[in-house]
């Protein structure tokens, strides 16, 4: 028994260090392209093609998932409206519910299964065959052109996608409150809006922003750190996503917990 005890404690030895220095890794990339963002040259072309490709090429998907996540959201909560006699409050209940919460968690988990696995095979492909290495030796800053200019981009795209969503979220909840209420369209924005505050549109584009920072940044390190070859690419595009849909459930916690004290001010 001492003897197996002795063999465990270099194997969970390793593994702590092991841990220990990946955080170390990531913050020191999270910290270089702070250093980086900020400084020429400036890869402007190629931030408005990530745009491109995050934002309008994601558009299809985030659409339907949006228009349906509505449609069902409001199904499932009539019934239980009105046990109470409350079915009007449908619309406000809604509002709260998609502007606060399901948009942007909707919106992040989506682009974190399409945007974050994209980005990480794409960066660990270039890994694994060299072609990092070939801008390097060309005099092009390999860090800036691939890494910033993607985080950037979904930083800025993924809060444009969530007010998307929250539209076609709201839209699809008003044909089925339309077709089973026979509420005109005028009411049913007047409420919507009427149940929203301030506070809730920011702390809803504060979350978009930081979802938006956490996918680009996680998969662009995933795939900017891949090895192993074409295995070491699914691994990365994977790993991008499993990584960056746990980091969502975390800072939706996080934002939720100092919004809630905010507003108990």
């Amino acid at each position: 028994m001492a003897e197996e005890s002795e063999d465990r404690k270099p194997l969970l030895s390793k593994k702590i260090d092991k841990f220990f220095t990946g955080l170390a890794d990531a913050w020191n990339f999270v910290r270089r392209f702070f250093q980086e963002v900020f400084m020429p040259p400036y890869e402007f072309k190629e931030i408005i093609q990530q745009c491109y490709r995050i934002g309008v090429e994601s558009l299809p998907l985030i659409s339907l998932t949006g228009f349906i996540v509505g449609i069902v959201f409001t199904n499932q909560s009539r019934p239980s409206l009105s046990e109470f006699g409350a079915a009007s409050w449908l619309p406000s209940l809604i509002s709260i519910a998609v502007v606060r919460a399901m948009g942007p968690l909707v919106t992040a988990l989506i682009a974190a299964g399409k945007v974050g696995s994209s980005i990480g095979a794409e960066i660990g492909s270039m890994k694994v065959t060299e072609q990092i290495d070939a801008m390097e030796v060309s005099a092009t800053n390999p860090f800036k052109f691939l890494v910033v200019s993607r985080v950037l981009a979904t930083t800025l795209m993924i809060p444009l996608l969530v007010m998307y969503t929250d539209f076609v979220a709201l839209m699809g909840s008003f044909l089925s409150v339309n077709a089973n209420e026979m509420v005109s369209m005028t009411t049913f924005f007047v409420q919507v809006f009427e149940a929203i505050t301030f506070l809730d549109i920011i702390s809803s584009v504060f979350k978009s922003v930081l979802f938006g920072f956490t996918i680009g940044i996680v998969g662009c390190y995933k795939g900017y750190n891949s090895s192993k070859g074409t295995e070491g690419v699914g691994r990365a595009a994977n790993a991008a996503v499993v990584m960056a849909m746990f980091l969502i459930f975390i800072e939706e916690l996080l934002v939720l917990q100092l919004v809630n004290a905010i507003r108990g001010m």
